[in-house]
């Protein structure tokens, strides 16, 4: 596995000198965030971003992501404006030496969370999602705002939003999905770049909108709405894993040859439909690190693979789920849990 770091760019306080000081660490992923969804990326501005990540020496092992438009998404126009601008952002990062990238599915809202900077009983903070609270929420009220959001909307281009969606169920986005699979899959191939969907997070529906990559059940039919190479996954535990039904390592070892990137943290599920974000390590959520690091081992895993959201400790302040100490931790511990795996299976 190539171990790898999220960095969001210049503005990060996580810079790339601070990730290159992490031990075992080789990779970025990273993405152009000043681009609207739906315009194609210039090969001059991918180029100057891989340049500046190479002369920290790192590389980029993954794009998180290429974001796609809602109109994809929905099935309207303008979605083959959009996928023909999406196929030429993939020509360009294979041009400037991108073998993965990334993408989601859904609909309006990225990762959802009930509370940003919940204390734990060790007094560290940590995301937090609680079902009763996110019932509460009203997304068209301008007052929710969280990391990974997409907050260009307005509050009447929100609302338009989330009418037209309530005309679309699973199968539509389904429909939409395998639309958006079969026109750029075939580019994917040609310019040998590996797709990796992320999953639903969490992988229920939220705010009333359908939601399809939500298990092992749902990530067997989209792998065989195209069956490439080039479409794949990027499994994340924590995202899966919030979900008991989900048993992450054997999630692993169905579907190993199809997994392109992996994001490893943990979770601690507080009730049904709860729970809360954890250190990495096993015996403080509910996942079993060292059996989630064991499996991706035994399918022979060489891709990407990153800690993710880490806590707020020893008093730092940032982007919630993406400052540097948790995060370092969690990596050194996925490094260890490796080498350890390694070194006891010769």
């Amino acid at each position: 596995m190539k171990l790898s770091f999220r960095w969001y760019g210049d503005d990060d306080p996580v810079t790339l000198e601070k990730i290159r000081q992490i031990p075992g660490m080789v990779g970025i992923v990273t993405a152009i965030y000043d681009i609207p969804a739906g315009e194609a990326w210039p090969y001059k501005k991918i180029k100057e971003l891989n340049d500046k990540v190479e002369a920290a020496g790192l590389e980029i092992t993954a794009i998180e992501s290429v974001p796609v438009p809602e109109a994809i998404k929905m099935g309207v126009e303008p979605r083959d404006r959009y996928i023909e601008n999406y196929k030429e952002t993939l020509r360009n990062l294979a041009k400037a030496g991108i073998e993965v990238v990334t993408y989601n599915f859904m609909p309006v809202f990225d990762w959802t969370r009930s509370e940003l900077d919940h204390k734990l009983d060790d007094g560290s903070e940590a995301l937090i999602y609680k079902k009763e609270e996110v019932d509460k929420m009203d997304p068209l009220s301008g007052e929710l705002d969280l990391p990974g959001w997409d907050t260009s909307y307005t509050k009447d281009e929100l609302n338009d939003l989330m009418t037209a969606y309530q005309e679309i169920d699973e199968e539509d986005l389904w429909d939409n999905l395998e639309y958006f699979l079969k026109e750029i899959i075939p580019v994917a191939e040609e310019e040998n770049i590996k797709m990796a969907i992320h999953p639903d997070d969490p992988p229920w529906s939220i705010f009333g909108l359908p939601r399809v990559v939500v298990g092992k059940e749902n990530l067997r039919r989209l792998l065989n709405l195209v069956d490439s190479p080039a479409n794949g996954l990027d499994l994340c535990s924590g995202s899966l894993g919030v979900n008991p039904d989900n048993d992450i390592p054997d999630i692993i070892r169905e579907f190993g040859d199809r997994i392109h990137f992996a994001h490893v943290r943990n979770v601690k599920i507080t009730g049904e439909e709860s729970f809360e974000e954890s250190a990495h390590l096993s015996e403080k959520g509910s996942l079993d690190i060292y059996e989630i690091m064991k499996a991706y081992y035994d399918v022979g895993f060489e891709g990407p693979l990153r800690p993710d959201h880490g806590r707020m400790i020893w008093g730092e302040t940032g982007k919630p789920g993406y400052g540097l100490y948790d995060r370092a931790l969690g990596a050194t511990y996925l490094n260890g849990l490796w080498e350890a795996i390694k070194k006891s299976s010769k």
